[in-house]
């Protein structure tokens, strides 16, 4: 058995060999990827096509379509850059504490990003790194069960399916006093219907995981704040004042 790499769990070394029962080319390119790596000063790179064709002959997908492999990688890829950015936005909410991230919440949703652009400008943080991931697609978070449960008990109020897939997101975060901290990431992944079009539809739901205290309290906030400003009318109030 080949020996796993510790920051991804996937084998240390993915082949970028063509396997014997390959009938067309597939591209050994990788595409750089946004997301820092916290081992060094470089960037993730993703799986060329070949190599993510050969993962899947490992794990038992024979029938799996040599042409269609390519577009794989592409919605992979652009999956993972969409969790990357959904956990950007968590940090630039909390990297700087509870206070800030409060500071941050408190309008909402809609007014964070000038909220958020006031306090980076105040206090400047590094950016996260991705220190390293795991898939756990068989192993359904917290959330998704309560979900799935609700989805079988009231379908018409909580229609959506099982997530195809999660990961769990390690994630150094720099706080404002220079020190780092590791903060876990849970990632679903789900399948939304087609656009008319044809094109497949996919929305993930990227939170910190209720490893403690502060990730629960930063869950709350969040959501708890953009539930609270809506629902007490401080927009309007805010439009009229």
């Amino acid at each position: 058995m080949s020996k796993l790499n510790p920051l991804n769990y996937m084998p240390a070394s993915l082949s970028q060999s063509r396997d014997a029962r390959q009938t067309i080319h597939l591209p050994t390119e990788r595409e750089t990827s946004s997301i820092p790596r916290g081992d060094t000063e470089a960037n993730w790179e993703y799986p060329s096509p070949q190599q993510m064709y050969n993962a899947m002959l490992r794990k038992g997908y024979d029938d799996t379509p040599e042409d269609a492999v390519e577009s794989m990688v592409a919605v992979h890829n652009f999956l993972n850059e969409g969790a990357w950015a959904e956990i950007v936005d968590w940090e630039r909410r909390f990297s700087r504490g509870l206070g800030h991230g409060w500071q941050a919440c408190r309008t909402g949703e809609e007014g964070f990003i000038e909220e958020a652009d006031r306090i980076a400008s105040s206090r400047d943080v590094a950016a996260p790194k991705l220190l390293r991931f795991q898939g756990r697609p068989n192993e359904m978070t917290p959330k998704a069960r309560i979900l799935d449960f609700m989805g079988r008990m009231y379908p018409a109020k909580f229609s959506c399916e099982p997530p195809f897939d999660r990961h769990d997101w390690y994630v150094q975060r720099r706080t404002v006093d220079g020190q780092t901290k590791e903060v876990r990431y849970v990632i679903d992944y789900y399948s939304a219907p087609p656009e008319p079009t044809g094109e497949p539809v996919f929305y993930l739901d990227v939170r910190p995981a209720v490893d403690g205290p502060t990730a629960a309290a930063e869950r709350m906030m969040r959501w708890g704040g953009d539930v609270w400003y809506r629902a007490s009318g401080a927009k309007v109030r805010e439009a009229l004042s």
